[in-house]
């Protein structure tokens, strides 16, 4: 297993990370320019006057800041241990689709279920990259 291939869906998982970033910007100028929002609602974060549409992205942006450190982490211990197989690569695809289909949820629809379902399954994922990574290295360690 070539080792760096780890940094695929770290990469991916940074790009979906710009996206959803690109996406505050774009639907603030659009919401001002339809005059729904004015500057002063973005003074302290966002005011209760800024309609869903507009705080989403900026909602979902905060929310790939959280968890995913741990992906990150998990990522570049798997690279630097030479631990990364084909398991760890196609669970960490498999948190990255998570991800990426929890944030088109929360950024257009947003229906609470589908979006908890998602989160929460992204989340076992994350949880057997890292029991699987603490199985590999833990007899290593002893």
């Amino acid at each position: 297993m070539v080792q760096e291939s780890i940094f695929l869906p770290f990469l991916a998982m940074g790009l979906l990370t710009f996206i959803v970033l690109g996406m505050i910007p774009q639907r603030r100028f659009a919401a001002a320019a339809r005059k729904e929002v004015t500057a002063d609602d973005f003074a302290l974060g966002e005011s209760p006057s800024v309609p869903a549409h507009v705080s989403l992205p900026n909602r979902n942006y905060m929310n790939l800041l959280e968890v995913p450190t741990l992906f990150y982490a998990v990522c570049l211990a798997l690279y630097v241990t030479d631990l990364v197989s084909g398991l760890t690569l196609g669970l960490a695809w498999a948190y990255v689709a998570g991800r990426t289909l929890h944030s088109l949820v929360h950024v257009t629809y947003n229906k609470v279920i589908h979006r908890l379902a998602l989160f929460a399954v992204s989340n076992v994922v994350l949880m057997a990259l890292w029991v699987v990574f603490a199985m590999k290295v833990w007899p290593a360690a002893s």
